[in-house]
């Protein structure tokens, strides 16, 4: 049966989502400093990482391609989603008009796939897609992916294999790194070379430029999925 890659990007939510007690919280660690530009700077760093954390980011594009078929869907989040039905010849980049929606649909195209793969995917994408979920109330049709680590069904995440789960610790032979220098070592076109990376999609989302995010998350999937195809030929163990 074909396995699915997948990737996602997240966006963080505006401060005026929560309450003061709330923004109090998550600035404290700001507040401790001393110095007011220091303050700033730290408070300017808070702001960015909401991307990354379920309760105060959101989910504006997953991307997601067939081992097999080399076919795929982009589903993403866009204020303009009647209007835009750009496909190309292998994906079809399927616009919603929220997150809600988007979730509901991913969940029920993986219902049909025994394994997936992704990058990173044990540390943040699959807990956010959780995360999120429940927070929206969406089914999850997939509650497995999270579970005995040291295998590669159902979920084969690439960060752990070319790690060999985190044998060498931080900064032994097989330290781990980004997409990005992975892609490189390996002969793979990175996704981070066409004018957008994952720190600036929360700025993209602002300017509304939706479709853009969601072309650099199919980048993103295509290298993954190649750099799949290099370990499961070079490194896989023998089943």
């Amino acid at each position: 049966m074909p396995s699915l890659v997948f990737d996602i990007e997240t966006s963080a939510l505006p401060t005026d989502s929560f309450d003061d007690a709330s923004l109090e919280y998550l600035f404290r660690p700001a507040e401790r400093e001393s110095d007011p530009e220091q303050r700033a700077l730290r408070r300017e760093e808070i702001g960015r990482q909401f991307a990354l954390w379920p309760f105060t980011g959101e989910i504006v594009c997953i991307a997601m391609m067939n081992t097999d078929s080399l076919k795929g869907q982009v589903l993403f989040v866009a204020d303009d989603f009647d209007d835009d039905q750009t496909q190309d010849s292998n994906f079809r980049f399927l616009p919603f008009p929220d997150e809600q929606d988007l979730l509901a649909a991913f969940w029920e195209t993986v219902k049909h796939y025994e394994q997936v793969i992704t990058f990173n995917g044990r540390s943040f994408d699959v807990p956010f897609l959780y995360l999120r979920s429940a927070h929206l109330d969406v089914p999850i049709s997939r509650k497995d992916w999270l579970g005995y680590r040291f295998q590669t069904q159902p979920h084969c995440d690439l960060a752990d294999q070319l790690t060999f789960y985190n044998v060498s610790g931080r900064d032994g032979a097989a330290r781990r790194f980004n997409l990005d220098f992975y892609c490189k070592a390996f002969g793979i076109e990175s996704p981070k070379g066409q004018g957008i990376t994952g720190y600036e999609v929360s700025q993209f989302i602002t300017e509304g430029r939706h479709r853009e995010v969601a072309e650099y998350c199919l980048r993103d999937v295509v290298a993954t999925n190649q750099l799949y195809q290099t370990w499961r030929k070079r490194l896989a163990p023998n089943s």
